[in-house]
């Protein structure tokens, strides 16, 4: 199916577009997130950049001339609180709902949307059934890892330690860690040392200190928010001076911020495409759609990062499908709109989802960066896939 509207065009009609339609009834689109809670910090992140993304369509000619608004309800960050919302939501029969942020939240809200509404999951560590209605954000973590241990195999890092959260988030790292050691090309990559730990443990120093009696090569740590704090506090207290990995879900300048006094000195971060300079040969459309997304955060005093790009591009998708349909587009015409979908330039990736059902990005849009405290940016070292620069 080709697609009608460019995800880049779209943001940018919108930034300078002359239409309006904030005289109609707006199109409310319902959000799931948690804005409070242990994941707040990324609930709060995505609804700003669901509210810049707002703002920046309110200038174009909306959906069936109706302006589109989010609506926000707050999770809680608990999958319970989650399925009460959604029970809710559901009821109103909407054709698509966007969220949650953390994977448990949107496992939790699925069973209710088998027939629809469409579930755009804001967690890249979902893994919706083909066909389903269910529809996940940014790249898988199953395809972050791979470049990432990729990457640290040929810089000669064979000697893997890896620390996970007991959560579903480092559940699924987990699996995923052990199925890629399990790959030929990973032959000669091998776990020293495994360890895991609860998200609301204050201390993972015993675990830490493990590790680093194994003398690994380099650390895979694997948890979002509070609890990769912890455990970025105790690799400084035990003195371990090896390259840290950690998931996309903390590449936020928050939280950068917040753990400046203990970070990794090494600190790596496998990510999509959405920061400026990654890739160096970006399609013309990418270039425009990161320009776009770059320019709607103007004035509001924050810079954009990885959590505001897991809510854009499922949002530009979602209204771009409800542009096409119109304001009566059923939860299945979106769903199989969206299904049909190849050659979307967005800010993460040239999106595809016939190749890539549900989620559309592969790992083809992998890039390892690594945090430069000096410039207070993530800097890509790597091409696509994980291949080192030099």
């Amino acid at each position: 199916m080709k697609f009608p509207i460019r995800l880049a065009a779209l943001g940018a009609a919108a930034l300078f577009g002359t239409g309006q339609a904030n005289a109609a009834e707006p199109f409310n689109i319902d959000v799931v997130l948690p804005l409070t809670g242990g994941a707040a910090f990324l609930g709060k992140a995505e609804q700003l950049s669901l509210q810049q993304a707002e703002k920046v369509l309110a200038s174009g000619d909306g959906i069936g001339g109706r302006p589109v608004k989010f609506v926000f309800h707050d999770d809680q960050s608990s999958p319970q609180v989650a399925v009460q919302l959604a029970s809710k939501i559901v009821a109103a029969k909407p054709a698509v709902v966007l969220g949650s942020s953390v994977v448990a939240m949107c496992n939790a809200m699925a069973p209710l949307m088998k027939k629809g509404p469409v579930l755009y999951c804001l967690s890249p560590a979902a893994y919706p059934a083909a066909g389903s209605f269910m529809f996940t954000s940014s790249v898988a973590t199953r395809d972050l890892l791979a470049a990432q241990i990729r990457y640290f195999s040929m810089r000669g890092m064979k000697k893997l330690g890896i620390i996970t959260s007991t959560d579903a988030s480092g559940q699924d790292a987990a699996r995923n860690i052990k199925e890629l050691l399990a790959l030929p090309e990973f032959k000669d990559v091998r776990p020293v040392a495994e360890a895991n730990f609860n998200p609301t443990d204050v201390s993972a120093s015993a675990q830490i200190q493990r590790i680093k009696g194994a003398a690994p090569d380099a650390l895979i740590a694997w948890s979002t928010g509070a609890a990769i704090g912890t455990v970025f506090k105790a690799i400084a207290e035990s003195g371990l001076a090896i390259p840290v990995a950690t998931t996309d879900g903390n590449m936020t300048y928050a939280q950068m911020a917040q753990y400046a006094a203990f970070l990794p000195k090494d600190l790596y971060i496998p990510s999509p495409e959405w920061l400026p300079d990654a890739p160096k040969n970006a399609l013309p459309a990418q270039v425009e759609a990161k320009k776009a997304f770059l320019s709607a955060f103007n004035g509001t005093g924050v810079k954009p990062d990885a959590a505001s790009s897991f809510a854009w591009d499922p949002a530009m998708l979602v209204v771009s499908a409800l542009k096409k349909l119109g304001p009566a587009a059923t939860a299945d015409q979106v769903r199989d709109y969206l299904a049909r979908l190849k050659g979307v330039s967005g800010i993460n990736g040239v999106y595809d989802f016939t190749q890539i059902p549900q989620r559309g990005l592969s790992e083809s849009s992998v890039y390892v960066t690594r945090w430069n405290p000096e410039n207070n940016t993530w800097i890509p070292v790597s091409e696509s896939r994980g291949k080192p620069l030099n």
